[in-house]
């Protein structure tokens, strides 16, 4: 059977340039190796984590390379193999179903094949190449098309999340990482990587959930052996930031060598966003077609080009996963944050959590989480939505409160948990004082309310449903106890002082949008298993009931970003303003109608 290409005809444009905009970096900041050793002391380091599989120096099976591809389908693993290139010929890794995970692969030799060495053409679900060496170069021999063979290539129609970790690719005349198909669908995140002198991009990327944190890449005069460098396209843009949403880079380093940039964003006419969070570049950024790219005070122009820690330096050592620390971020990152909270989802329904801690938290992809934008951290509060996915933090300190409303398993540590034996069932403190009017108002949460204390609603005069509670002050307080956030506060009349968790709230802010002019409905009604997804809008954003829609508490909305599940049911909003970012994972239908109620 002849093998696939890795890349079809209409994915190998590599696009256009326009004139760069000059943009240099500050100066005296940490670089991230002095940032990471003075975080090893006295700060938690930010990192995602997970387990490296790891085998003794020689405890590794050798692949000699023949042409062949090697297809991994749905929740299959391939590790520890030292794939032998001097035979002169091609081979091919070709992912093809998700929670698939490749590690401690190796691939010793000049690449003299064609397309590209990982290909990924996946549906929904979590891959992982993890401990990768692609660091031997690559030659135009063996292909048919311009720009030679490659490293890694997400194909258009893919849908998965991908993470690289501790990857090294380096000497290819094609992308290193072409994954700016992530436009159309999935996500990649490069975390702890290293790639220089790739022919036309070391890493290529596109969607608003891709990430470039803690990698390295530049081009220098190394050369690979015989039959490199032969051609043209030996030093291409360390970063290429194609349109879709924005890209966030942190603690990477860039420069631009015998290329003229440091970094390219926009492509074909197209702008790319991005925002370069902290770490070094040394070079130009240019903005093509009106590309918008941030840089913070945290970002230097005298970049640590080193190679990051973790990451392999030969085939041998990542085939016997000797380079791997078994964590992501090194062992200084487990010292500082040595706890492990993991909430497994259930496909029979959805479970919304939200959980406090008394030091720092962070996503994890422990035991095969997912760190989605459906996540929420902040100040040392973190919430989320799982279904027939896992979600998992790492923390320090003690867990104080722990809700959760769904079938999800909650684990510490790897032993399962009560949430009930943390904390209060309804953590937040919600209280309504009158100024001396009559005043009634409404409010919903996202969770459950009740009254604090021992009185009943009827002897308060108040109506409790669930979620939402009805009742009246005049020159007193009332009290109530919740879970989730505060979704909406209606003022019917008179005027009264509201204030959650002790601070006081603008009840505007949280007002009535009924007359919000467009809507969006999730139709899951169809759907074999729950569909999760996200999105955010320019404008206001509220929930509704539009076509007989149900009001979820499941569902999330902070500001103008929305996340949530529609299992057998709809879920729709009215929102103002376009929508700006939009995230499905699973097969409900989405209708969105303009000015719907003009119609």
């Amino acid at each position: 059977m002849a093998r696939e290409p890795s890349v079809a005809d209409d994915d190998r444009s590599v696009g256009s340039e326009e004139q760069p905009t000059n943009d240099s970096g500050n100066t005296g900041l940490l670089h991230r190796r002095s940032y990471m050793k003075l975080a090893g002391a006295t700060t938690a380091a930010t990192a995602a984590f997970g387990t490296a599989a790891s085998a003794a120096s020689d405890d590794y099976e050798v692949i000699e390379a023949r042409g062949q591809t090697i297809r991994l389908g749905q929740g299959e693993t391939f590790e520890n193999k030292l794939v032998d290139l001097t035979t002169g010929n091609g081979i091919t890794l070709y992912v093809t179903g998700g929670n698939v995970e490749v590690r401690n692969i190796g691939f010793k030799g000049l690449y003299r094949g064609d397309g590209f060495v990982i290909s990924v053409k996946a549906g929904s679900g979590n891959i992982l190449f993890e401990n990768i060496y692609m660091g031997d170069g690559a030659t135009k021999e063996g292909s048919s098309f311009v720009h030679g063979p490659g490293g890694a290539f997400l194909h258009r129609d893919s849908n998965a999340n991908v993470t690289f970790r501790n990857c090294n690719v380096q000497g290819f005349p094609n992308n290193g990482f072409y994954c700016s198909n992530t436009a159309h669908g999935g996500s990649v995140r490069f975390d702890t990587c290293f790639g220089k002198n790739n022919g036309v991009t070391t890493f290529r990327c596109a969607s608003g959930n891709d990430v470039i944190e803690n990698c390295v890449a530049y081009n220098d005069n190394t050369d690979y052996g015989p039959g490199y460098g032969n051609f043209s396209e030996t030093s291409g843009r360390p970063v290429w930031v194609w349109n879709g949403g924005t890209v966030t880079i942190r603690d990477s380093h860039f420069a631009d060598g015998p290329y003229p940039y440091s970094m390219v964003a926009g492509a074909n006419g197209s702008p790319g966003r991005a925002n370069f969070e902290s770490g070094g570049y040394r070079g130009n950024i240019q903005r093509a077609s009106g590309s918008t790219v941030n840089v913070s005070g945290a970002v230097s122009n005298d970049p640590d080009l080193s190679i990051p820690d973790g990451v392999p330096t030969s085939p041998e050592d990542a085939a016997s996963g000797d380079s791997s620390s078994g964590d992501a971020s090194g062992g200084d990152a487990d010292d500082q944050l040595p706890n492990v909270i993991l909430f497994d989802g259930d496909r029979s329904g959805v479970t919304r959590y939200e959980f406090a801690v008394d030091g720092d938290v962070e996503p994890s992809n422990y035991e095969g989480a997912t760190i989605d934008a459906e996540t929420g951290v902040e100040d040392a509060v973190a919430h989320g939505v799982v279904a027939d996915w896992k979600d998992a933090f790492r923390f320090s300190g003690d867990i104080e409160t722990l809700t959760v409303d769904g079938p999800a398993t909650v684990l510490v540590n790897d032993e399962a948990v009560d949430p009930a034996d943390y904390g209060e069932d309804l953590p937040h403190v919600l209280e309504v004082e009158g100024t001396g009017t009559p005043t009634s108002f409404e409010m919903t949460v996202e969770g459950t309310i009740d009254l604090d204390g021992d009185a009943e609603p009827e002897d308060e005069a108040t109506t409790i449903s669930g979620s939402t509670v009805q009742s009246s002050v005049t020159d007193e307080t009332q009290t109530f106890r919740f879970s989730g956030a505060l979704t909406d506060v209606t003022i019917i009349n008179g005027n009264a002082e509201v204030r959650v968790d002790g601070e006081v709230i603008e009840p505007v802010e949280y007002g009535d949008h009924e007359l919000l002019p467009h809507a969006l409905v999730i139709d899951g009604t169809e759907a074999d298993d729950p569909t999760a997804y996200s999105f955010e809008t320019s404008g206001a954003v509220v929930k509704s009931t539009y076509r007989d829609a149900t009001i979820d508490e499941d569902d999330v909305i902070e500001g103008r970003a929305v996340r949530g599940v529609a299992d057998n049911w709809l879920d729709a909003y009215w929102f103002d303003g376009d929508i700006e970012e939009f995230t499905l994972r699973g097969n409900a239908a989405v209708d969105v109608q303009y000015n719907v109620r003009d119609q």
